[in-house]
């Protein structure tokens, strides 16, 4: 069998980090990840996909933030509860096995996109012609 998931997106809120009885940190997020097509008016849907993060939860908590891009690597879980009501309610997430930051930090902490981030380390870099080259 295979239960696999890998998501791209950003966080609409900060991680929500607690600890079990047991001590061990749990991380919960919503991670918003665009749809690859558009809908009938022309505009890309965006899912809302309920994640939680064992492994690492404080690494992800301390360095990203509401709108940080991460990807993530995980299995779908289902479950159920009574609420309240005593209705039946009946939840799908995310546990997260891995996360990777897409997005690095300036000088001044504001996020930039990694591409971003690239470009301006390449436009800082000389440019080299073949007049400079000793072959």
């Amino acid at each position: 069998m295979l239960n696999q998931v890998a998501l791209v997106g950003r966080l609409t809120r900060d991680v929500d980090l607690r600890k079990t009885q047991a001590g061990k940190e749990v991380g919960q997020f919503i991670l918003a990840v665009n749809r690859n097509y558009k809908n009938a008016q022309g505009n890309v849907d965006t899912d809302f996909i309920t994640c939680q993060v064992w492994r690492n939860a404080d690494v992800l908590s301390k360095y990203t933030h509401k709108g940080s891009l991460i990807s993530i690597t995980g299995q779908i879980q289902t479950g159920s509860y009574d609420n309240k009501q005593g209705q039946r309610v009946y939840t799908t997430d995310i546990v997260v096995d891995h996360f990777d930051f897409l997005e690095s930090k300036n000088s001044d902490g504001q996020s930039i996109p990694h591409n971003q981030s690239q470009q301006r380390s390449e436009e800082q870099a000389p440019i080299i012609s073949d007049d400079d080259l000793p072959f």
